[in-house]
């Protein structure tokens, strides 16, 4: 399993086709030392409609209430009893990308890839990139990465280490695109 931490996000596409997202980060996953890649998701869900199918996708998933009511999977309370829940699976295999996509809809999600490491960018002064700070990350229905600003289309966001900011726009460019926002922490 690639490590797991904070890393900066900056955003390099926001498109109404969830397919030309999916290409993009096809494409940045194919520049990407893959070493132990997996992916981890998180979705805000409002229904039983999307939380039963998401909990049988992803067994073992953690869940809290977005809510007051103080409700979660650690406490082994009903999610059903405490919408909106916040649904967290991570290291999961990235063949569970497609049926996450499938049974979230218009939820609110997000599919952070992990893996080894970003390849080496001489032209801005960089060698290879470790694993921590090396993700892609997939918004659905949202523009940031907390599911805090829901939306009609999605985002590609590329993390790197904060001390290597220069590489977002450099991994950007191996892709035909640019930023388009600013650099940000990212929440896990």
């Amino acid at each position: 399993m690639a490590a797991v931490s904070n890393s900066c996000a900056q955003p390099i596409l926001r498109t109404a086709d969830l397919s030309e997202g999916l290409r993009i980060v096809e494409r940045l996953l194919s520049i990407a030392d893959l070493t132990d890649l997996d992916v981890d998701f998180e979705a805000l869900i409002s229904s039983g409609d999307v939380l039963t199918p998401l909990l049988e996708l992803l067994p073992h998933a953690q869940w809290f209430t977005e809510g007051d009511t103080g409700g979660s999977s650690v406490k082994g309370d009903d999610p059903s009893a405490h919408f909106p829940v916040r649904l967290r699976a991570v290291a999961r295999p990235p063949e569970t990308v497609g049926p996450f996509l499938d049974v979230v809809g218009d939820s609110p999600a997000t599919v952070r890839w992990d893996f080894m490491g970003w390849p080496e960018a001489p032209e801005v002064g960089l060698g290879v990139g470790g694993a921590r700070g090396a993700f892609v990350t997939l918004c659905t229905h949202v523009r940031d990465l907390e599911l805090e600003e829901p939306a009609t289309d999605h985002t590609v966001f590329v993390h790197v280490k904060q001390a290597e900011a220069e590489r977002a726009p450099w991994l950007a460019a191996l892709v035909g695109l640019t930023v388009i926002g600013d650099l940000e922490m990212a929440p896990y």
